[in-house]
């Protein structure tokens, strides 16, 4: 980028698509500010280091990493690189002149048709086209420079919250401490008694960590087998707004839907029944049509895979334990041996079933979900509590199914790390198709990739689960567009050749568009069999926006353009994630012990934390931003569903970040359907997406199979790489360190039922599917898998001892415990 244009000023709100990634660690951190109460950071910021031949030019002795303040964050240095960003509306596109008041809902009633369904309505209102390709300015510039509402709730007035931070503490975190301890005094009796009558009842908490990082099944059989001591609280049920319903942890509640949901369960046939999130979302025994149907979602983030930010009490009791818990990988370390009891009580309390009753009350239909490669399995001393989240997710696909929301389930954190942030398990440098263990790394990720397809592809299971997203936020600058494409292609081959092709027949599978715009993939595997693309697009983590949220709402209109072009040339976009943030305001946010980007800039966030206090025009502002967000990606993920308290601050932090809160306190629309055409009250219109996808994003195909292009077969089908980065050439990739398919297949198990049900599956939908699984080779070293990129390159290969793994010792590494009712 020249200094021509480092040195322009850009007028008005910023303009991007989604370059900026979520929760980047470390951005131009500064020391923490002396009133803080949390202990100073014991390692450096995560941020990327500066290194000439593998040392550190600042003077770090034995090469160990040194920072200071001018010091490129891994989002920074990524950043730098870019050319091309994503464009304002053409301004040829005539405005077009709001008619009503921006806050004006459609008198929307329950029973109503969704307004934006069918081909011919799919749109109206929306949007002009930008291509998302005109360059424009750094986004950066210098360097250096709670339940759900009942019908007669009545809102508290302020004066209800202490200003009083002790007070206000006490209010928000000692209060509902002492009332969980009451809840757990209660549920303890009853699982208690529960023991008594039903033993090997529980779920992964009583799995010990083995040897290897592998965990113990406790009377779970192998490969794909299932609990049959059953859990007395799930019946067979059904009931609608008003009715009692009793959870999995024999919790009972009162269901409050006013959109015509309805909840049905029948543990002993359990996929001949669906709930329905509301009279316009199919149920689970619908079909659901892209094109007709409209995705309004939100993220369960922080649940299975933890950010401080996010869940920051989690985190807050291991701020001066060895190591900091900064990320999963080094929380896991620090809970030491109370790793299963402190994770899983996470795990069971932070998203509960009434958190799915309260999504379809919100008028959503989809949640998105992040899984860590943890969930399937851990190897050679990696800390993570093994495959316990996978018993939470079983739980997640029960729970959408009762309550009639499907499942978009993200690969979020990759074996090496794909991006280098907290949100991947283990912050630091990127080792995912990159440096000596990229290649590795990818193998194993396309293993867990296949054990998950062959689970989620079941009949049953397909319904809930019909889009799988393959890497979350994959830094593509770093690993090199074409050495992803390549890993997609693979990816994709390694889920179609499992599923077959066509409707019905496995997931959509999304891809992250790796910060380079929706633009930039539309001929990539044009034919292919229904590939997505997932965009995140954020004002977070760009420049400093003093302006209002009233006053930014029209920016998220603009990305409406790009995302018509692409679902139009491409096939399905989504917006996988956003959030109403437009600044980096919260606890947190950009990693532990950072401090934002717009304080540093002396300004004040705590208008932006502190919601309490938040007036009914700031929280208009709000809502006029999150609408426009919806209105312009059209299927949607916001994220995330909710932020956990801090135990410093004694109250749910970041605010922006939090849906079900805005949804609770009047900043989130109770109606979501109301965004519809909320971009053209704000004067942006334009262009429409038709509603009609290309027909391979659909899966219909002439002859009933795809036909890919010929250029991207050529240019995709290479594997491994020729090249890899940072510097590897075609002589030294086939010296890298590789996997061998020799292993066990890893079945994962499925949920636990009664003994006589009926149509379970057995976790493994092709039974074709036969190849071993891959794994190290025995006999061979391999480098530390986040810790790869400058090791040194092997001088030949490796072809190990020779022998092959005992099937034993395979099964006893490779087969995940049963999920079991808690």
């Amino acid at each position: 980028m020249s200094s021509q244009n480092r040195n322009k000023r850009r007028p008005g709100p910023i303009t991007i698509s989604s370059p900026i990634p979520r929760s980047p660690d470390g951005l131009l951190m500064t020391p923490p500010i002396s009133k803080s109460t949390y202990p100073s950071s014991s390692t450096s910021s995560p941020r990327t280091p500066i290194r000439q031949n593998g040392r550190n030019p600042r003077g770090g002795k034995n090469g160990q990493r040194v920072y200071d303040e001018y010091d490129l964050s891994p989002t920074h240095a990524y950043l730098e690189q870019f050319d091309s960003y994503p464009s304002s509306p053409d301004p040829t596109h005539m405005p077009i002149s709001p008619t009503r008041s921006p806050f004006d809902s459609p008198a929307l009633s329950a029973n109503e048709k969704d307004p934006l369904g069918g081909p011919s309505t799919f749109g109206q209102n929306q949007f002009s086209s930008n291509h998302y390709l005109a360059p424009t300015l750094h986004p950066y510039g210098e360097r250096n420079k709670l339940s759900p509402a009942e019908k007669n709730y009545k809102k508290p007035t302020r004066s209800c919250i202490p200003t009083n931070p002790t007070k206000r503490k006490l209010l928000f975190f000692g209060v509902p401490l002492a009332l969980v301890v009451v809840a757990g005094i209660v549920i303890g009796v009853i699982v208690a008694t529960q023991h008594k009558t039903s033993t090997n009842n529980g779920s992964g908490s009583s799995s010990g960590s083995g040897k290897n990082g592998t965990s113990s099944t406790n009377g779970g059989t192998k490969n794909g087998g299932s609990q049959t001591t059953w859990n007395q609280y799930i019946k067979t049920s059904s009931g609608g707004d008003g009715d009692t319903v009793t959870t999995d942890l024999g919790v009972q509640f009162k269901y409050s839907n006013k959109f015509g949901g309805h909840w049905a369960q029948n543990p002993y046939n359990p996929y001949s029944v669906s709930g329905k999130a509301q009279t316009w979302s199919p149920s689970l025994l619908e079909d659901w049509v892209w094109g007709t149907h409209i995705a309004r979602g939100v993220n369960l983030g922080g649940w299975l895979v933890t950010e401080p930010f996010i869940v920051p009490g989690l985190y807050e009791q291991y701020q001066t334990s060895t190591p900091q818990a900064v990320d999963e990988y080094t929380l896991s370390q620090a809970m030491g041996k109370d790793l299963a009891a402190k994770m899983e009580e996470h795990y069971r309390t932070f998203i509960t079933e009434e958190d799915f009753a309260a999504i379809s009350a919100a008028g959503l239909n989809y949640v998105r979900i992040a899984l860590g490669y943890w969930a399937v399995e851990t190897v050679d001393g990696e800390p993570y509590l093994p495959k316990v989240s996978w018993t939470y997710f079983l739980k997640a696909i029960a729970w959408g199914r009762k309550y009639g929301i499907r499942i978009f389930l993200d690969f979020h954190a990759l074996p090496g790390s794909q991006n280098g942030w907290n949100h991947s398990g283990k912050s630091g440098s990127v080792n995912w198709m990159y440096g000596v263990m990229g290649i590795a790394n990818a193998q194993r990720s396309l293993e867990t990739i296949r054990s998950i397809t062959e689970y989620i592809s079941q009949d049953g299971v397909k319904q809930v689960v019909p889009l799988f997203g393959l890497v979350n936020e994959v830094m593509s600058k770093t690993v090199g567009r074409d050495v992803l494409e390549k890993f997609y292609y693979q990816a994709y081959q390694t889920v179609r050749d499992i599923t077959g092709y066509g409707t019905g027949n496995g997931p959509t599978l999304l891809m992250h568009e790796g910060f380079l715009g929706v633009a930039a993939w539309e001929k990539f595997l044009n034919g292919a069999d229904r590939i997505g693309l997932d965009q995140h697009p954020y004002l977070a983590f760009g420049d400093i926006n003093t302006a209002g949220h009233a006053d930014q709402a029209k920016t998220p209109c603009t990305w409406g353009g790009g995302t018509n072009d692409s679902m139009t040339n491409f096939g399905l976009t989504v917006g996988g994630e956003w959030s109403n943030a437009i600044n980096d305001c919260g606890l947190w946010l950009n990693g532990v012990g950072s401090t934002p980007k717009y304080s540093v800039a002396g300004n004040n966030c705590d208008q932006y934390d502190e919601w309490m206090n938040w007036s009914a025009d700031f929280k208009q502002g709000v809502m006029s931003y999150a609408m426009a967000n919806m209105d312009a990606l059209q299927n949607w993920f916001f994220w995330t569903w909710k932020i956990g308290n801090s135990t410093v601050k004694g109250y749910p932090t970041s605010p922006q970040w939090h849906y079900r809160l805005g949804w609770e306190q009047g900043w989130m629309p109770k109606d979501p359907r109301a965004a519809g055409g909320h971009c053209k009250q704000l004067g942006i219109g334009g262009n429409q997406f038709e509603g009609t996808y290309p027909a391979s994003a659909t899966g219909s195909f002439a002859n009933g199979t795809p036909t890919i292009a010929a250029d991207q077969l050529a240019s995709h089908t290479i594997w491994p790489p020729t090249t890899l980065g940072p510097s590897f050439g075609a002589d030294q990739v086939p010296l890298l360190p590789t996997l061998t398919q020799t292993g066990s297949l890893n079945i994962l198990p499925t949920a636990s039922h009664p003994s006589n049900a009926t149509n379970i599956g057995s976790g493994w939908a092709n039974t074709n599917d036969q190849k071993g699984a891959w794994v190290k080779v025995n006999g061979c070293d391999y480098p530390d898998e986040y810790d790869a990129v400058n090791a040194s390159v092997p001088t030949g290969v490796c072809t190990g001892s020779g022998k092959k793994r005992s099937e034993q010792h395979l099964a006893a590494r490779l087969v995940l415990p049963t999920a079991t009712a808690v």
